[in-house]
């Protein structure tokens, strides 16, 4: 029977989806394989443009249950809510309500199919959102305005950290902080008093490298995710590899 690799799973939208590829020289995915190679394998399920209803729907279907042939899932990361705070508009139906959305987040982490593996979980919030750019390629797809809001997507971040904080054993990466965070440092006329980048109002300043199109992540941003992921994936030990160092085995020849 062939010896199967266990599993780390990137749960989510398009943020995951995209994680596969090289941007400006950096894959998220790639790095976090790299980072556990020969211990673990990497499984992207993240599907552009879905929100929490969506995901809920199939995960049934993405989490088989554990067996000596089938692998078990040792990490769980969640990125969701960035479709789910798109705002109720006739040319955009993706929106799912705060409420909802607390629901949804907690039966998809709380599943039983999901629990049958007992994995660490790792929730992400959403990353910070621009406004500003998203309304330029909104209203140039033909939307009447802005699919999506900076405050409004900020409430559904913090929805992510309650649930976080509500389920035992969850471990919140708050990925909206972290890009804030490197936004504001890295824009030195940014006013703190005032209305946070990326909002009506303000200004784009480094959220402009870091989101390119107000939504999605540049590779300097799925760094930023990897150094908050990374703490919490491992150790690793070399007796820990699904199959054994060369040098033992060419000793035991």
């Amino acid at each position: 029977m062939a010896t199967p690799y266990n599993q780390i799973v990137l749960l989510g939208d398009s943020l995951f989806q995209f994680a596969s590829e090289i941007k400006e020289g950096f894959s998220f995915q790639g790095a976090l394989q790299s980072h556990c190679m020969r211990y673990l394998d990497v499984i992207n399920r993240g599907f552009s443009g879905y929100n929490t209803a969506n995901t809920l729907k199939l995960v049934p279907q993405i989490f088989l249950p554990p067996s000596p042939s089938n692998p078990r899932i040792e990490y769980l990361l969640v990125l969701l809510g960035a479709n789910d705070a798109c705002i109720d508009i006739p040319t955009n139906n993706q929106r799912v309500p705060m409420e909802k959305y607390k629901e949804n987040l907690i039966k998809i982490i709380t599943h039983d199919h999901v629990k049958a593996h007992s994995p660490k979980i790792l929730l992400i919030t959403p990353p910070p959102l621009d406004e500003i750019r998203i309304e330029v390629l909104d209203l140039a797809k033909g939307h009447p305005q802005a699919t999506r809001q900076a405050e409004n997507s900020a409430k559904y971040c913090e929805t992510a950290r309650e649930v976080a904080a509500e389920i035992p054993g969850v471990t919140l990466i708050d990925l909206h902080k972290a890009i804030m965070d490197k936004a504001i440092a890295l824009t030195p006329d940014f006013d703190a008093s005032g209305l946070p980048l990326g909002y009506h109002g303000s200004k784009r300043g480094y959220l402009e490298q870091l989101l390119p199109d107000g939504l999605h992540m540049s590779g300097e941003s799925y760094e930023i995710l990897f150094d908050a992921v990374k703490p919490h994936i491992g150790p690793f030990l070399e007796e820990d590899t699904v199959f054994p160092d060369w040098k033992k085995m060419n000793a035991e020849a």
